[in-house]
């Protein structure tokens, strides 16, 4: 006869009699292996790694092509015998065809996914770069450059949205360092350029020689990117819609780096040259000195951000640069213009790469953020250097590098809307499906 149970109190089961004189005691509980963390995060690191070469090597290629090309520029005014206007004309459609298409470039990542369609764009860009070489006249020039412009814009809107997702899985920035590998592929598709000219190569030769090298090298540059793929759920993005509001925010960041570097590239030898009495080769070697600090700074920079972040980082070079622009334009003799014109190149090196990772944190969408800030950057680009030229008609150029020098002295005040997106901060642990496109987290701003 079994008791009630005190009240109040929880009965407990009680074991069942047994009926049998041996019974069967039940198997002991396997508890899985734990694995640990470290069995785990090699693969990961190793998956991040690879894609981090990738990602390093497809922004060389694409900085090649456009080296490669450039050098070629006098061959193809003296071949169709276009006076200096008209090839500046023309010069003008690369930054018109990249502002347009960029846009289109966040469809082809959502409908192809972003591994095939940098190696997609990356590949059309490429073979796109020799073609203005094949023009026979002016308007045929004027095309060809529209759709140079329009591929080399879509596979560098897609090539940064790719960095900025190995950034984020990386927990480390990076884009500095993409970036500058981008100038290293410059230069030395450039040097490749000059051997060509200096071996009086056809540029329809020359071209499609490096083109093909190129193209040779894209599918293995590829292989080991991330596989990024937007969510079921996730619509597909407009054709033309204006920049979301964040990307116009750090696009204005972006305009005050690109009227500094577009001014410097393209007037800083006529500027020591007319104001300081720089001989030709003094003042070419103002923008030797400016392309190569900007090279270094950018190879360096990624240390620097890990270090201040990219608020502090942005301020303390848009220090630097004003105070190269205050040399500049002070100048008397020109070693003082060509250290001001390296200070601007120090400055402004890390703005931009840093203004497309902060599009890619700012939102769940970010290749088109990345669009509108690209689009945004471009078309002040095209912009920049006639800005330059018109003030230095109705003033001067001193009051032209005055205007340089107030643009740099804004990243100080402006760098703060860099810091508002998501940055990495540490390694995200990676499992099955970590390439596909992850959900807004908390704190995400909402694109308008």
């Amino acid at each position: 006869m079994s008791l009630p149970d005190p009240p109040g109190e929880p009965r407990e089961p009680r074991p069942e009699p047994s009926t049998g004189p041996h019974p069967t005691p039940s198997p002991p509980t396997v508890e899985p292996p734990t694995v640990a963390p470290s069995a785990v995060e090699p693969s990961h690191a190793a998956r991040v790694r690879r894609a981090r070469v990738s990602v390093g090597t497809v922004f060389a290629l694409h900085g090649a092509a456009s080296g490669s090309f450039v050098t070629r520029i006098p061959w193809l005014q003296d071949q169709l015998g276009l006076s200096t206007a008209a090839l500046g004309l023309a010069l003008a459609f690369p930054a018109v065809g990249a502002s347009v298409a960029m846009p289109l470039a966040s469809r082809v990542i959502h409908r192809h996914g972003a591994r095939a369609a940098v190696r997609g764009l990356l590949a059309l860009w490429i073979a796109a770069s020799a073609l203005p070489v094949m023009a026979p006249n002016m308007p045929a020039l004027c095309v060809l450059l529209l759709l140079f412009g329009a591929t080399a814009g879509m596979a560098d809107v897609a090539m940064n949205a790719q960095g900025v997702e190995v950034e984020e899985r990386h927990g480390r920035s990076i884009m500095s360092g993409l970036h500058g590998l981008w100038s290293v592929g410059t230069l030395t598709g450039s040097a490749l350029g000059v051997g060509a000219v200096a071996l009086e190569w056809d540029a329809r030769v020359h071209l499609p020689l490096v083109v093909a090298l190129l193209l040779l090298a894209v599918v293995p540059a590829c292989r080991g990117l991330l596989d990024v793929r937007p969510s079921g759920d996730e619509a597909a993005p407009p054709r033309f819609a204006l920049p979301p509001r964040s990307a116009l925010l750090i696009g204005a960041v972006g305009i005050c780096a690109v009227l500094a570097e577009g001014g410097s590239m393209d007037w800083s030898g006529v500027y020591l040259r007319d104001l300081t009495g720089a001989s030709e080769t003094v003042a070419a070697a103002s923008y030797t000195a400016f392309a190569t600090t900007m090279a270094v700074a950018r190879l360096l920079g990624d240390a620097v951000v890990r270090r201040l972040g990219p608020v502090r980082t942005v301020r303390c070079g848009g220090g630097l640069a004003a105070l190269g622009g205050l040399l500049v334009v002070t100048a008397t003799v020109p070693a003082q213009g060509v250290a001001g014109f390296a200070l601007i190149g120090v400055g402004i090196a890390v703005v931009v790469p840093l203004t497309f990772a902060a599009a890619g944190h700012s939102g769940p969408n970010p290749s088109r953020a990345i669009a509108g800030v690209a689009t945004i950057t471009y078309t002040a680009s095209l912009v920049a250097p006639t800005l330059i030229g018109a003030i230095g008609e109705l003033a001067s150029l001193r009051a032209s590098f005055a205007l340089v020098t107030v643009a740099t002295a804004l990243l100080v005040v402006g760098a703060g809307v860099l810091g508002r997106g998501s940055r990495p901060s540490a390694p995200v642990a990676s499992a099955p499906g970590a390439g596909k496109r992850t959900p807004p987290r908390a704190g995400d701003r909402a694109e308008g």
